[in-house]
């Protein structure tokens, strides 16, 4: 029997075979087929199309937001012979959450309450099996830590999603003066600091998730304050400040001392600061240890993952020292500080974009005034500005800025005392948000 008929020389006409791996035109025919054709087409096994469910898809990590878990997988090879048209994951807790691709992000969780989650998959025939549970995973509320300052050991915190006053969450093991922090949602890790007569080279961390004093974790290379710090969920890095040019790195889940890794391109990033994505880290303007209070506007990126040098990035619109930046996955931003001298402090807030390079933009102003030697943090889609300088007055203020918009700051609530100097770092930064 042909697939070509013709009748009575005036059709022609060619019937195609079912479609079969083709979503919704699945088991599509074209042409004109006689009774008798159809049935050797389904007797050869060409219809109906051979098909079913596809392969249970593989979980590969799940990690926990505030009231959130991003669970991430990769599709099964055995696709049934049919397009896969969606994946579900779904919590133990019920919440389910749909997509076309991994990762999927179920909401709706409740935060402090553990969960795990399978994952299926959908084709024109049907739905998987599920996979195997993943790891269970914890959401928690997104949090930001201010941590030491002038005379201070205290660790403070608040809840990004709502406004109001700092609150006692521990301690340092001392009094810490500009130590620079970063980590993972689990893990804060504090580097350095000034202790009022000596550059600390101690490396401390804290948990994330329950209050409670800062522990040992190891040794910086040198004694070393004043500088910036950002990290990844896996690596923190500790870079500039009074050691110079310096770049070294931890791993945030052990305990160990710094590794030294490469070397900022500037010859200046005392009283720098630092933010960014899971994969780039951002250094932002700097001032000058000589004592003359001079401020830059250089900004360098830097691969998290590499050991090797930073690179150019652009200019700020403002020489920043003295001053602290936070941001999202994708935008970093640099707020107050100095600009110029020691006198000369600033109000302006200004950001680029991570993944590009390219000069800094005016992302607006902080409302209290020109302020020096403010800390920040960032998490759930807000970034914090606290404490500083303001007027020759120290100031206990805590403001803040939603990181997607632009704009000036507005009052979130208050520090526990005045303070300046201080550190800052949440559970859901840029680099694991």
């Amino acid at each position: 029997m042909s697939k070509t008929r013709f009748f009575g020389n005036l059709i022609k006409t060619n019937p195609t075979l079912p479609t079969a791996n083709s979503s919704s035109a699945y088991g599509t025919a074209t042409g004109i087929w006689t009774l008798e054709e159809a049935g050797a087409f389904r007797a050869s096994g060409d219809w109906p199309v051979p098909a079913s469910p596809p392969g249970a898809p593989t979980i590969t990590g799940v990690t926990a937001g505030n009231a959130q878990v991003v669970v991430a997988f990769n599709a099964n090879a055995d696709d049934g012979g049919l397009d896969v048209s969606s994946f579900t994951a779904t919590a133990s807790s019920g919440q389910t959450a749909s997509g076309s691709s991994s990762p999927l992000t179920v909401t709706s969780l409740t935060n402090g309450t553990a969960v795990t989650f399978t994952v299926t998959a959908t084709n024109a025939s049907g739905t998987s099996s599920a996979s195997s549970a993943s790891d269970s995973a914890t959401p928690i509320a997104a949090k930001g830590f201010m941590i030491g300052g002038n005379a201070s050991n205290v660790i403070q915190t608040i809840t990004f999603s709502s406004t109001g006053n700092a609150t006692d969450y521990g301690d340092l093991a001392g009094v810490t003066r500009h130590p620079v922090a970063s980590g993972s949602a689990t893990r804060s890790v504090v580097f350095g600091g000034f202790d009022g007569s000596s550059h600390l080279n101690t490396i401390q961390y804290f948990d994330n998730t329950s209050s409670g004093d800062a522990s040992d974790f190891g040794d910086l290379t040198a004694g070393n304050a004043f500088g910036a710090s950002y990290s990844s969920s896996t690596r923190a890095w500790s870079v500039g400040g009074n050691s110079g040019v310096k770049m070294e790195y931890v791993t945030i889940s052990s305990t160990g001392n710094a590794t030294d890794a490469g070397d900022l391109q500037a010859s200046s990033h005392y009283q720098t600061s630092g933010t960014s994505s899971s994969t780039r880290g951002i250094i932002m303007g700097g001032g000058d240890n000589s004592g003359s209070y001079g401020t830059y506007d250089h900004i360098e990126y830097h691969t998290i993952t590499s050991t090797g040098n930073s690179s150019d990035f652009g200019d700020m619109t403002v020489a920043h020292g003295y001053h602290a930046s936070g941001g999202s996955s994708t935008r970093a931003i640099a707020a107050a500080g100095r600009s110029g001298s020691y006198s000369n402090n600033t109000n302006v807030i200004e950001y680029v974009t991570i993944a590009s390079t390219g000069n800094g933009t005016d992302f607006g102003d902080l409302t209290t005034g020109a302020t020096s030697d403010v800390g920040a943090c960032s998490g759930g889609g807000r970034m914090c500005i606290f404490g500083g300088y303001l007027s020759n007055s120290t100031v206990n203020t805590i403001n803040y800025i939603t990181i997607a918009n632009t704009g000036n700051t507005s009052d979130f609530g208050d520090l526990l005392a005045a303070n300046y100097e201080i550190g800052g770092n949440s559970n859901s930064h840029g680099g694991i948000a």
